[in-house]
């Protein structure tokens, strides 16, 4: 019997229809995982669900009656935290025992408090207050407060999209250890596609807004408990990712992406295409320079420390050539960025030396662009606008029309054609990464800088604007380095990942060519023979970790 119906169900705001006639049911002791983009209507499902909002037409019914409101019986754990800062573990989790259990005694009520408390893991913590704990601890708490209330359905609104991978990892397998223990009805809003395959009984995707609703359900029939290592080899695993992958990139990545057809670059070289010096080309003999076109000799980065000097890259040796596309890879802490920031030009290199087609890297210039994870916009200015400051310096010689081609070409291809006028204050996270990305083509670059481009973004957002990103990089071949932490971005974007050694004294310490030819999609990635053999490599050398090569099998 269904412990949730959702029938006709459709909500506006504004004059902007969200949902339209969403229609679900759920089986008592079901995990559904619902899963769409940003801006799609996820939360507004999730609090017409709860009972906080109300649809406009249609109804939700929980057990065959109408929801007027919030209940008990519906436990609600929203991604931010919503913590008494002044209260501890225990207290913060107390308050919501004494609401709802009202007709317990204390002592009752205080062994509830206890054994949600302990059931996530925070038994030691349970006098600490809030800033004492990390992020993973403070949404446990969240979640130890929705299970105090003993609800008969738990309702995840992306409890685990702020924290990083490891501890996402590990509240995962908490998540799925609870719902084994009790069976509880669960409904988990996501943005990760893996995350939906390791935790449900189904995935249920909502289609990109507005007026959103419910694609078609995939059953995921897979044993528990889902071992996320092992789904490597799990040909079942792998066929389900591929196809809910499929159907989200065609629903959703597209949309936006690409454009500006009707546009022509105009033929125009920028004041940093100079050639090499003359006494380089000589002492290559005209050999071998587009195979050395981006050169690190012996790269070294130290920090002054109140302890001592701290070396943090100590070193680096690699040879890129022209139009490759490198990422760089490892652990929190391993240098990836300091690397970054010293090929930019702004950090000062320790010892050694990078060159970049036959120059020594001495400073910050516009012949390297640079897209942080945070796109640095000036906000009251337009999208264009923004874009437009770097092309009036690199193209000085180029007239006022042909700079605005310029323009409007790149943001048209990055899916920003219609919104160039907006201001950068007005535009969403992944918009303004779209300018970042759009910029940074714009200065026709011999190298582009990729600090982690799309960290602060939901791995939904992640795939739309790497396939933009694949789409212009196709088309300009510019030579790429790229931070990242993600093991699938690296695989996806770049012709060598290059791994990093735990630091500090970081240095190369594993290189893997990935033979797929560009330009490539993340559905064509899935479906090739070498993807998952390349996967578990990056995968083994980042457990292995400190040595930076593949760890051995047992």
């Amino acid at each position: 019997m269904a412990i949730l119906e959702l029938k006709g169900m459709s909500k506006s705001y504004g004059g902007t229809e969200v949902l339209r006639g969403i229609d679900l049911s759920i089986e008592e002791g079901e995990f559904v995982a619902i899963v769409g983009f940003s801006g799609s209507g996820k939360s507004t499902l999730i609090n017409l669900i709860a009972g906080l909002a109300m649809p406009d037409t249609g109804e939700v019914q929980y057990r065959g009656r109408p929801v007027k409101g919030p209940g008990p019986e519906r436990g609600l754990v929203f991604q931010s935290y919503s913590l008494m800062p002044w209260l501890s573990v225990k207290e913060n989790v107390a308050l919501a025992v004494d609401a709802v259990h009202k007709g317990k005694d204390a002592g009752e009520r205080g062994v509830l408090t206890r054994r949600a408390v302990e059931t996530v893991g925070l038994g030691h913590a349970a006098d600490r207050r809030p800033k004492e704990l990390s992020g993973g601890m403070r949404q446990r708490v969240g979640f130890a407060r929705a299970l105090a209330m003993s609800p008969e359905m738990l309702l995840l609104d992306e409890p685990l999209s702020a924290l990083d991978a490891l501890t996402r990892a590990k509240l995962q397998d908490e998540i799925e250890a609870i719902w084994r223990k009790d069976r509880k009805t669960v409904i988990l809003i996501t943005n990760d596609v893996d995350e939906a395959i390791l935790l449900a009984d189904r995935i249920i995707p909502l289609t990109p807004g507005p007026s959103a609703t419910l694609g078609p359900a995939f059953t995921v029939d897979l044993p528990r408990p889902r071992d996320r290592a092992a789904v490597n080899h799990d040909e079942d695993f792998k066929r389900l990712r591929a196809e809910v992958t499929a159907y989200l990139m065609q629903v959703g990545v597209a949309r936006g992406t690409g454009g500006g057809d009707g546009l022509v670059l105009p033929d125009l070289q920028p004041v940093t295409a100079s050639p090499p010096p003359k006494a380089y080309i000589e002492a290559m003999g005209g050999r071998g320079m587009e195979d050395r076109y981006l050169e690190f000799t012996r790269l070294t980065k130290t920090f002054a420390t109140p302890k001592g000097p701290l070396t943090v890259v100590d070193g680096f040796d690699l040879k890129m050539r022209k139009g490759e596309f490198v990422s760089l890879i490892g652990h929190s802490g391993c240098g990836k960025s300091t690397v970054l920031s010293m090929v930019a030009g702004l950090a000062e290199v320790t010892s050694g030396g990078i060159v970049l087609d036959g120059k020594e890297v001495n400073g910050a210039g516009p012949d390297r662009a640079v897209v942080f994870q945070a796109p640095s916009l000036f906000p009251w200015l337009t999208a264009y606008e923004n874009v437009m400051l770097g092309v009036e310096r690199v193209f000085p010689h180029a007239s006022k029309a042909e700079r605005a081609d310029i323009v409007r070409y790149y943001l048209a291809r990055v899916g920003l054609g219609d919104s160039m006028d907006k201001r950068a204050s007005d535009l969403s996270n992944g918009m303004k990464q779209r300018v970042g990305i759009a910029r940074a083509f714009a200065l026709s670059p011999k190298l582009l800088l990729l600090d982690e481009p799309f960290g602060m973004l939901d791995s939904l957002t992640r795939w739309e604007l790497q396939e933009v990103l694949m789409e212009v990089w196709a088309r300009t071949k510019v030579t790429t380095v790229c931070v990242t932490h993600d093991v699938d971005e690296a695989l996806l974007l770049a012709d060598r990942v290059v791994m990093m050694t735990n630091g500090p004294n970081a240095r190369i310490g594993h290189v893997l060519t990935v033979d797929i030819p560009h330009p490539r999609t993340r559905q064509a990635l899935l479906e090739h023979p070498r993807y998952y053999d390349y996967r578990e490599e990056l995968l083994n050398v980042l457990e292995g970790g400190h040595a930076g090569a593949p760890k051995k099998a047992a």
